[in-house]
């Protein structure tokens, strides 16, 4: 049950939200027992975003949510896929990122939690 949610402080043309769903749908797989199959994306691009007092550069926050969790090694991988593929796709520096990690207990579908 992962959740990746991107806000950047650029556009997203329509190719562009594609390809990151793509790669995201490739970096989830780093999370033993993780896949494609139960992620959910959210991207919100023209974001006012501002980093060390200025939004004069391309930028980038990323929340991954998971339920249950990893452990650091795994955590060490995600965050330099991740981005790199904000680099690939969107021109955004790695130094321009954040990366912010939950892990949740409780996560609800289809009428359920597990």
């Amino acid at each position: 049950m992962p959740y990746i949610s991107t806000k950047v402080n650029v556009p997203i043309s329509k190719e562009a939200e594609s390809e990151l769903s793509k790669k995201y749908g490739e970096i989830i797989t780093l999370v033993p027992g993780k896949t494609e199959r139960w992620l959910m994306l959210s991207f919100e691009d023209n974001a006012r975003l501002w980093f060390a007092g200025k939004n004069d550069e391309p930028m980038a926050y990323v929340e991954l949510k998971l339920f249950g969790g990893t452990s650091d090694a795994v955590y060490d991988e995600l965050t330099p896929a991740v981005c790199k593929a904000l680099s690939d796709v969107l021109d955004i520096s790695p130094s321009n990122v954040y990366v912010k990690y939950e892990e949740a207990d409780h996560w609800g579908w289809n009428n359920n939690n597990f």
